[in-house]
């Protein structure tokens, strides 16, 4: 059977992405201090979104104690939207599916941003940059797991396709699963199990809620990057029970360690290729990736079955249409 590649059609559930090419979640900074959509952000999109397969929005604050910027857009309330039904229609108009990722910062905010004392799995700040968390109780817990909840279902509302829930790049759901932030006691630390209970209640909830028409996706934190930390073999395992418990998209990230690009083109796929290994739904690999050929061969070469191109894009609007053109020469 011949091996699919970047440029061909993949079916998810009731979803029909016309290639493989994501653009990832990536902040812009272009909301106002309401975190509403802007016209910046719809030109944004719109430029990018001809020959996408799928594009997902960046990050959107599920409450204000969970905000991480005074720019970042916001969807903890219904009055934001129809700002992103206007931002849906519009990449809808070519055709290209559109997801939104849903997020809570935890320690990775400042009470001037937030409002009050961020919040986390354990008292821990970053690496004494930021000011120390209050740990979180179990009240707090039910009312997060509830706006994650009730941010979903206004992106249904929206229209988008899909929805992807941020448990990476040391943001709150990433702070519970590495036991370099999450020191609890209690059932939701110490043991790989207790670490990623509450994750796994989020992605239950979520899922009940919006259903199976739209798609849930989960951005994986899965590597600390350090030896104490959450690592491939307790994120292949953690992978497994996502997609049980609903997620039918993996998008495969480091943790703690952050976003950040290493040196080489295709610096996450590696991980992407082992969590794939592990699992039966799609997964997205990221890293650098700027060069269509080898976008191509990381589809080709089964190491995952989406590719993600963040920076080239931001770079170039026109980058997807430039690589359909140069892979059609072949």
């Amino acid at each position: 059977m011949e091996m699919a590649g970047l440029l061909d059609i993949l079916g998810i559930g009731q979803l029909r992405l016309k290639n493989r090419i994501v653009l990832p979640a990536m902040a812009t900074e272009m909301a106002n201090d309401s975190g509403e959509v802007t016209e910046s952000h719809i030109r944004h999109y719109k430029e990018r979104a001809a020959l996408l397969g799928l594009i997902i929005v960046e990050h959107c604050f599920i409450s204000i104690s969970g905000r991480r910027s005074f720019k970042q857009l916001g969807i903890d309330r219904d009055e934001l939207i129809p700002g992103f039904k206007r931002l849906v229609n519009a990449v809808h108009d070519y055709q290209t599916c559109i997801a939104v990722q849903i997020n809570h910062a935890g320690r990775a905010t400042t009470s001037k941003i937030c409002g009050d004392q961020p919040i986390a799995p354990s008292p821990i700040p970053i690496l004494d940059k930021l000011e120390t968390p209050r740990k979180i109780v179990k009240s707090d817990m039910d009312e997060i797991s509830e706006d994650f909840v009730k941010a979903a279902c206004r992106a249904v509302k929206s229209g988008f396709d899909a929805v992807e829930i941020h448990g990476a790049h040391g943001f709150l759901l990433n702070q519970f699963t590495s036991p370099l932030s999450n020191k609890r006691s209690d059932v939701f630390g110490g043991s790989f199990e207790n670490r990623i209970r509450f994750p796994l209640e989020v992605i239950k909830n979520v899922k009940e809620s919006i259903g199976e028409e739209t798609i849930l996706i989960y951005r994986i934190g899965a590597d600390d990057m350090h030896p104490l930390g959450f690592n491939i073999e307790e994120a292949k395992k953690f992978a497994k029970l996502l997609v049980n418990t609903g997620v039918q998209i993996l998008d495969v990230s480091r943790g703690l360690c952050g976003s950040r690009p290493l040196k080489h083109q295709g610096f996450f796929i590696d991980i992407a290729s082992k969590i794939k290994s592990a699992v039966n739904v799609p997964v997205i690999g990221v890293g650098g990736i700027i060069d269509p050929l080898f976008a191509d061969n990381v589809i080709l070469n089964g190491k995952a079955d989406l590719v993600a191109v963040g920076r080239a894009l931001l770079k170039d609007p026109h980058w997807a249409r430039k690589s359909v053109e140069t892979l059609n020469k072949r």
